[in-house]
């Protein structure tokens, strides 16, 4: 996100009559793991009296790690803050960690006290029901307390540094490929590539060309890739984070990748 785009938004809407609400910055996109920057959009919002949500689906678990919580400078202007544990934290789907500044807000969205549900420690207890929509709420907590109790704190540190680690040395592998190149910057542990043999230029048939990579890729049983586009770029996404993970593993799936391409020229 452009702070300046998104001021020049605001007061596009303000002149306009209409009254902005919310800002929603993210920390590792979907597509590429984009970060957005976190101090400047937040104090914008402060200026303007706008909620302020930062969404760090996947990405927020790396923020375990103190020499990744750069990534997150200036969250304390976030008015609430959100990622999945069952994306990166080695917790069964479904379980999303979401923090608040201020309670009160949502309980004064929320609430609802009809009769039959009054009890004597309305004022004791925090009702979570109170907190969003739904009434009834799955106990989602207790699957990540059982991760947490499992490997504790350094244990899933090291895990992640693993994986920050492979992903740092596959990126080098694709770069020292002369037919494969990156194709957005490598923030935590996707990346963003495609093949890109020598001599071809033309984007509607690399485009064409990696669309049909994804598909042998995964034909083959052996690995599983996604994909997406960037700037209309077919792109492949390369993304690390599995519990049980090794380099090994991460060996083997780039040698897939590399046989699969280089075999579709022949």
């Amino acid at each position: 996100m452009d702070p300046e785009a998104l001021r020049q938004a605001i007061e596009a809407d303000l002149a306009a009559g209409l009254k902005p609400c919310a800002v929603v910055a993210t920390v590792g996109t979907t597509s590429s793991t984009a970060i957005d920057p976190l101090r400047p959009i937040g104090e914008i919002c402060r200026e303007f009296g706008l909620w302020f949500h930062v969404d760090a689906a996947l990405a927020g678990s790396a923020t375990l790690l103190p020499e990744k919580r750069e990534m997150i400078e200036g969250l304390e202007l976030a008015d609430s803050y959100y990622f999945n544990a069952h994306k990166w934290l080695f917790t069964n789907f479904d379980c999303s960690l979401f923090y608040v500044a201020n309670p009160d807000d949502l309980t004064r969205t929320f609430e609802i006290l009809p009769e039959y549900l009054k009890t004597a420690q309305d004022r004791v207890v925090t009702n979570y029901r109170d907190w969003g929509i739904p009434l009834g709420r799955r106990f989602r907590a207790l699957k990540l307390w059982f991760v947490l109790r499992s490997y504790g704190l350094e244990e899933i540190r090291r895990k992640l540094r693993n994986h920050l680690d492979w992903t740092r040395k596959l990126a080098g592998w694709i770069e020292s490929e002369p037919d494969f190149e990156l194709l957005a910057p490598v923030t935590v542990q996707t990346i963003c590539f495609r093949h890109h043999p020598a001599g071809l230029d033309d984007e509607a048939e690399l485009n064409r060309r990696n669309q049909e990579l994804i598909k042998a890729i995964n034909a083959t049983g052996r690995i599983f890739l996604t994909q997406t586009k960037l700037g209309g770029t077919v792109t492949l996404r390369f993304s690390l984070g599995q519990t049980n993970q090794t380099l090994a593993h991460v060996e083997r799936a780039w040698e897939v990748v590399k046989e699969t391409a280089r075999g579709l020229g022949k």
